[in-house]
């Protein structure tokens, strides 16, 4: 690749995912309200639309032939959107809404350089068993979910011991469509 990579958050696990991918990045986190968005936008375009938003929060940072990497996640039950718990009462919440039941992970992309932009979403299926009061309130305790959209993380107990099945990518799960994201670099 001859573009330098500039991952626009501060997610440990966007990071975690790209070194595993063998690319190489540098970190230059901006902050937008992930609650800012219009609300007739359909739920499905939520991701991408904030994503397409830290992108172009962080184009200060192109100088030359850089390309600024931003996602961001959601998480979707018919059609509410679960971002981040805001504490322990709203994680409850969240994790009861999801229990049992199939929910979607929806992470969009910007990728943005000088000349280019390009926008993306993929989809996952997530299949949660029954979560008991006290796994919930386990997990919630010991794992903290509070930066995570959906109240959890796949690589955490809950995916370890209460997701059933998925259709579509870990890594999309996590917080990065790795695989669209290295093909979409690779064709750049």
């Amino acid at each position: 690749m001859n573009h330098k990579l500039i991952l626009a958050s501060k997610s440990p696990r966007r990071s975690f995912l790209l070194q595993q991918a063998g690319l190489e990045f540098t970190v230059q986190s901006v902050d937008i309200d992930e609650t800012d968005y219009p609300a007739d936008l359909p739920v499905d375009e939520v991701a991408a639309y904030l994503a397409q938003r830290k992108a172009r929060a962080a184009a200060h940072f192109i100088t030359h032939d850089e390309i600024v990497l931003a996602a961001d996640s959601i998480v979707i039950v018919e059609d509410t959107i679960f971002g981040k718990p805001e504490d322990y009462a709203d994680a409850v919440r969240i994790l009861q809404a999801l229990s049992g039941r199939m929910h979607r992970v929806i992470t969009g992309v910007c990728l943005l350089s000088k000349t280019r932009e390009i926008v993306f979403s993929e989809v996952a299926k997530v299949y949660f068993a029954e979560l008991s009061a006290a796994e919930i309130d386990f997990y919630v305790k010991n794992c903290q979910p509070y930066d995570k959209a959906g109240a959890y993380a796949i690589q955490e107990w809950i995916g370890l011991c209460k997701i059933t099945s998925i259709e579509g990518t870990y890594a999309n799960i996590m917080g990065l469509p790795v695989h669209r994201v290295y093909e979409t670099l690779r064709n750049w």
